[in-house]
C-alpha cells in the first residue's frame, strides 16, 4: 500500500531487554489502579512523592474568611504555584480557571456551621460529580474520639468505596476538636485509622515531638496542615520539620493566603518543600519576593 512506502523494513521487539517497570515514589500507591495513580500523580510530585497544597474551603463551615473574601482576585493568583487545590466544588466553578493545571481536592464532607457542633457532618457530594470536576482525589473530616466519630468513619468509606468505582482517591482529613490533644499518639492513632480504612492520603496536623512515628506508622503519604496563621519564618521551620520527619508535603491555608505576601509565602513553602531548602533561605527568599513585589 501506498502509506507503507518509505517505513523501516525490519522491526525492533529489544527482545533482550525486560519490561519497564513504572516506579514513583508515591507511598502505598504501587497496588492501586492505574487512573487512581495517575490522580494521585497530579497532587503529589512522582519523582519526590511530595506536595505543596493550597487550603481554601474555610468557606464551607466559616464564610468568607479573611483572605477569602474574594477567591477570584485572591487563591486564583495563587493557584500557578500550587500542586494541588484543595477547595468546595462551588468556589471551582465559580471561582477558579478550569485552565488550571493544578490536581484538584475537593471537600466532599460538610454540614454545620461554627454556630453547630462541627464533627456532625455528612457526605456533602456524590462521587459523580467529582468525576464531571475532573477531580484528583476528594476530602473528608474524620472525627477520631469525637461526638460523632462513627458517623464521620460512614462518611469515610463510603466515599472509599465511591472513589474506587470511579478511580479518585479519597483524602482523610484528622478533626482536631478542643476537647482533644494533638500528640503524637493521638495523631499516630487517627492517622492510621483512616489509613486501615481505606484512604489513599491523610492530612494531619504537626506535632513537636514524634511526628515521625506518626508518619512512619501510617502506610500512605501524610500531608501536615497548615493551622493557625503563623509568623511566616515559624510556618516555614514547620513545614520544614514535618517534610524532614517523612511527611509528603503541606497542606496549607491561612499561612498562605493571609501571608503580607501571598505569592511570596506559596514560592517560599515551595522552595522548603520540594528544594529542601532551611527555613532560613526559604524565609530570606519570601521578603526578596516580597519586596520585588513592592518595588513593581
Amino acid at each position: 500500500m501506498a502509506d507503507l512506502d518509505g517505513n523501516r523494513n525490519a522491526k525492533d521487539f529489544a527482545t533482550g531487554t525486560p519490561a519497564r517497570v513504572f516506579t514513583h515514589s508515591i507511598k502505598g500507591a504501587s497496588n492501586l489502579d492505574w487512573g487512581m495513580q495517575n490522580r494521585l500523580s497530579r497532587i503529589l510530585d512522582g519523582e519526590t512523592g511530595r506536595t505543596v497544597m493550597l487550603a481554601f474551603d474555610h468557606g464551607y463551615f466559616q464564610g468568607p474568611t479573611s483572605g477569602l473574601e474574594r477567591l477570584d482576585l485572591g487563591i486564583a493568583t495563587l493557584s500557578p504555584y500550587a500542586d494541588a487545590l484543595m477547595g468546595t466544588r462551588g468556589a471551582l466553578r465559580t471561582s477558579m480557571p478550569p485552565a488550571t493545571g493544578a490536581g484538584l481536592v475537593l471537600r466532599a464532607s460538610g454540614g454545620p456551621s461554627i454556630l453547630k457542633e462541627l464533627s456532625d457532618e455528612h457526605t456533602a457530594m456524590a462521587m459523580a460529580d467529582a468525576v464531571r470536576i475532573n477531580a484528583s482525589a476528594v476530602a473528608v473530616q474524620v472525627f477520631v474520639g469525637g461526638e460523632h466519630e462513627t458517623r464521620s468513619v460512614q462518611n469515610l468509606t463510603t466515599l472509599i468505596d465511591a472513589g474506587y468505582e470511579a478511580g479518585i482517591p479519597v483524602l482523610g482529613v484528622t478533626a482536631v476538636g478542643k476537647e482533644l490533644t494533638r500528640d503524637s499518639r493521638y495523631l499516630g492513632l487517627a492517622t492510621r485509622i483512616i489509613a486501615e480504612l481505606g484512604a489513599q492520603l491523610v492530612k494531619t496536623y504537626y506535632c513537636d515531638e514524634g511526628f515521625d512515628e506518626v508518619v512512619a506508622g501510617c502506610p500512605v503519604p501524610v500531608i501536615m496542615a497548615g493551622g493557625k496563621k503563623l509568623p511566616e519564618l515559624e510556618a516555614l521551620q514547620m513545614a520544614s520539620n514535618a517534610v524532614r520527619a517523612g511527611a509528603a508535603g503541606v497542606d496549607m491555608g491561612r499561612n498562605i493566603f493571609q501571608s503580607k505576601s501571598p505569592v511570596a509565602m506559596i514560592q517560599a513553602v515551595r522552595a522548603v518543600v520540594h528544594d529542601d531548602a532551611d527555613p532560613e533561605t526559604a524565609y530570606d527568599l519570601y521578603r526578596q519576593l516580597s519586596t520585588e513585589k513592592v518595588a513593581s
